[in-house]
C-alpha cells in the first residue's frame, strides 16, 4: 500500500472532529501523524499551538534564492461533524474498498493534506535544492474560519508561513466540455457572514398552548421564510470566467451569464452543475441550528437560529442585515438579528506565473487539458493569506475520470465521503512535477 494511502486512513482515523468550539478539533493528532512521518527527511519543522490540542505543523525547503518566489502547499487536519447512521461505512474507519479509502475528510482535504505532504517527503528525500522555498504548512480549525489555524499563524508566526503563492483545496475535477477537458482552479470564494437570529416569545406552561407566544413556534415561521428568500442573482466576472471557458454555445453562454438566465436555467441542470451555479451566482442564507427549550413542559421564550451566510463579492453586513428584513417581513421586530463578522469576499487573478506552471503540469496528466478560472461556493483558508499578505492564492489538485463533480458535490460535509487510490497518487505526482517547475 502506498505511503499516501496510509496516512489519509491515519488522518481520517483520528478522528479531528472540529464542532466549532475551542476545546473540539484535538487536531493535535494529526500534527503529530504527520511531523512523524515527515521526519528523517532533511525538512526543517516548527510546532505552533494555537491552544490545547489546537496544533500547526510548518515544514520547509529553503531556496537558495531569495529573491525566487515561495510557494505553499497548504492543508487542513480537522474535519467536520457526521451522522454515522447514515454511513454505508464507518466514517473513521479509514476503509479500503474497491479502490476507495472511505471516511470523514477524504476530500475536505485529507486527500491534499496527505499527498502534499508525501510528495514533500519525497522532494527533501532526493536531494532537491529549489531556487525557491517550499513551505508545506497542515494547519487546524479550517472547518470553523482558521482562528486556531491559518489565522493565527498569520497574527502570529507569519514568517513561518511567508509566502507569495499558495496552493490548498480543492480544484483539480476533470470537466469534459464541448472545448476539451478543463481542470477547474479555484480563483476566488465567497465571503463567510455567519450570523444568529434571536425570535423572543413569552414563557408558559405546555399544557394551555392556546394564545401562547411560544417563540419555537415563530422561529419555525422565521426558517420557512428564510428558505423561501431568494435574492437576486449576481454575475461578478469570476463566473463569467467560468462559463466562457467551457466552450459552450454563445446563446447558452449568454443565458448563463445573465441574472435572468441563470435562474431560468438552474431546474433544468443536473443536481451537482444546479448546485455550483446557484451558489457561484446568488448571495445564500442558509438556517444550519437551532437551539431552544429548557424542558418539555415549559414554552420556549427564545429560540437562537444560526445561520451560514456565504456573500457574494462586494456584499457587506449592511446588505446582509437589508437581505434579512426583507425575508423576515412583518415578523423582524420579533427577532433580533446578530451579524456575523465582516469576511468579504476573496480573489486572485489567473494568468500568473504559478498558473502557467499548473497549466503545464495539469497537462501532464490529461493530455491537452487546459486550466479553468472557477468561483468557489465555499471558503478556505487562502482568503486569510490574500488579505495579510497579500499572497496569489489558488485552490488546486487532480482527481481521476472516476470523480466526477456530479459524485463529489453531495460528499463534502455530506454522507459517505470517499476518495479513489487512483486521484490520491495523481495529486501526489502533480505536487512533484510542479514544485520542481515552478521553483526550479
Amino acid at each position: 500500500m502506498s505511503d499516501v494511502v496510509e496516512l489519509v486512513q491515519q488522518l481520517i482515523r483520528n478522528r479531528c472532529v472540529n464542532e466549532g468550539t475551542p476545546e473540539s478539533g484535538g487536531e493535535a493528532a494529526n500534527a503529530d501523524l504527520l511531523a512523524g512521518y515527515l521526519e528523517g527527511a532533511g525538512l526543517d519543522m516548527q510546532r505552533f499551538d494555537s491552544a490545547p490540542g489546537r496544533s500547526n505543523l510548518v515544514a520547509r525547503i529553503e531556496g537558495s534564492d531569495p529573491t525566487a518566489p515561495t510557494l505553499c502547499l497548504l492543508g487542513h487536519t480537522d474535519v467536520v461533524p457526521v451522522n454515522e447512521d447514515r454511513w454505508e461505512r464507518d466514517p473513521f474507519g479509514g476503509e479500503l474498498i474497491d479502490g476507495y479509502v472511505w471516511g470523514r475528510g477524504a476530500i475536505d482535504m485529507f486527500n491534499l493534506t496527505a499527498s502534499m505532504a508525501v510528495a514533500t517527503k519525497a522532494l527533501a528525500s532526493s536531494g532537491f535544492r529549489p531556487r525557491g522555498t517550499l513551505i508545506y504548512a497542515a494547519v487546524a480549525d479550517e472547518e470553523a474560519l482558521g482562528t486556531y489555524g491559518a489565522k493565527f499563524l498569520l497574527d502570529h508566526e507569519v514568517d513561518s508561513v511567508r509566502c507569495d503563492y499558495l496552493i490548498t483545496e480543492a480544484g483539480g475535477m476533470p470537466m469534459s466540455t464541448p472545448a476539451g477537458i478543463r481542470l477547474p482552479v479555484l480563483t476566488g470564494e465567497k465571503g463567510p457572514m455567519w450570523s444568529r437570529l434571536r425570535v423572543v416569545g413569552t414563557p408558559g406552561h405546555g399544557s394551555m398552548p392556546y394564545g401562547a407566544n411560544n417563540a419555537l413556534v415563530k422561529a419555525a415561521e422565521v426558517v420557512r421564510r428564510l428558505d423561501q428568500y431568494r435574492p437576486a442573482a449576481r454575475i461578478d466576472s469570476a463566473w463569467q470566467a467560468f462559463v466562457g471557458g467551457l466552450g459552450l454555445p454563445d446563446d447558452l453562454v449568454a443565458a448563463l451569464t445573465s441574472p435572468e438566465g441563470v435562474d431560468a436555467a438552474l431546474p433544468l441542470m443536473t443536481p451537482g452543475l444546479a448546485r455550483l451555479a446557484h451558489a457561484c451566482t446568488h448571495t445564500t442564507i442558509t438556517p444550519t441550528v437551532m437551539r431552544t427549550g429548557t424542558k418539555v413542559n415549559v414554552i420556549p421564550d427564545t429560540v437562537d437560529i444560526e445561520l451560514d451566510i456565504r456573500a457574494m463579492t462586494g456584499v457587506g453586513t449592511d446588505e446582509i442585515r437589508d437581505m434579512l428584513v426583507d425575508a423576515l417581513g412583518d415578523m423582524i421586530d420579533e427577532v433580533e438579528i446578530h451579524p456575523g463578522h465582516s469576511d468579504m469576499a476573496t480573489a486572485s487573478p489567473a494568468g500568473t506565473p504559478l498558473w502557467e506552471a499548473m497549466g503545464r503540469a495539469g497537462a501532464q496528466f490529461y493530455d491537452s487539458a487546459q486550466l479553468l478560472a472557477m468561483p468557489m461556493a465555499g471558503t478556505t483558508d487562502a482568503r486569510h493569506f490574500r488579505r495579510s499578505l497579500d499572497t496569489v492564492a489558488y485552490g488546486f489538485g487532480l482527481f481521476s475520470q472516476r470523480m466526477t463533480l456530479e459524485e463529489l458535490a453531495p460528499m463534502a460535509h455530506g454522507d459517505n465521503e470517499r476518495i479513489d487510490v487512483d486521484s490520491l497518487e495523481m495529486a501526489t505526482s502533480l505536487w512533484d512535477v510542479l514544485v520542481r517547475d515552478f521553483l526550479g
